[in-house]
């Protein structure tokens, strides 16, 4: 399906962004996965086999970052067929008690980040490229605590219209998938157990109309159809993944 295709997985070292970095090399891509903790990709690159698997360590908040990843790209695989921007952040954000340095934080990750990534890659995507765009579930509901995790993302969710109308006559494709409570390292605490993660994983899953949280490769179902020809008619929309979450 992706034979002859390159593709930049950023946040790739873990959870939706491992798994689709594997998905889409089962489907004849390069990847290049990108990360800010060497160790983690280094990891990753073994787990994904590592014959045609590109790590960039790069912290997606930093424009310095972001360009010494570029420029190794462009060194190592040319041109870019398909862009994932899914690196981002999720903590809790009280009103009443979130400081200016969590905020910063978050939006210059989850929407600076995303922001920077496509504007510093695109010279690399070729005519005809995809652009997939992570945003959640909770840019269309109000949950208490999670006010600028939702902001954050519902700009995202904007992006993709927006970069769409924009990369209309490069014929770029710009589209966002929405997980919602998904299986991954950003759910787990620190030092937290096997047993307790299960525990809160079953707590979380009550609140799901399908009845539990998702996993990581049926997000990377959903990023594979963006990346492919099979969503060519599809622009600057969303496919939202949350197990009913946000609608029922």
């Amino acid at each position: 399906m992706l034979g002859g295709k390159t593709a930049l997985v950023t946040g790739g070292s873990s959870g939706i962004g491992l798994a689709s970095a594997r998905k889409l090399l089962e489907q004849g891509a390069r990847v290049a996965i990108m990360g800010r903790s060497k160790d983690k990709l280094d990891k990753a690159v073994a787990d994904l086999g590592g014959d045609r698997v590109l790590p960039l360590q790069c912290d997606v908040g930093s424009n310095e970052d972001l360009e010494r990843a570029a420029e190794c790209l462009k060194q190592e695989y040319g041109a870019l067929d398909i862009l994932f921007a899914n690196a981002g952040l999720a903590y809790g954000t009280p009103l009443g008690s979130t400081d200016e340095s969590a905020y910063n934080r978050m939006m210059d990750v989850n929407v600076k980040g995303v922001f920077f990534t496509v504007q510093t890659f695109l010279p690399l995507i070729r005519e005809g490229g995809s652009i997939i765009l992570n945003t959640s579930w909770l840019n269309q509901v109000g949950t208490p605590g999670r006010a600028i995790l939702s902001a954050s993302k519902a700009a995202v969710r904007s992006f993709a219209r927006t970069m769409s109308a924009e990369l209309l006559d490069r014929k770029i494709r710009v589209n966002a998938v929405s997980p919602g409570s998904i299986e991954t390292p950003i759910h787990r605490g620190a030092n937290q157990t096997e047993d307790a993660f299960r525990a809160y994983s079953e707590r979380v899953g009550e609140q799901v109309p399908i009845g539990r949280m998702g996993r990581p490769d049926e997000i990377a179902a959903a990023v594979l159809f963006l990346a492919s020809e099979a969503s060519s008619y599809m622009l600057g929309a969303e496919i939202v993944v949350d197990g009913g979450r946000a609608e029922l």
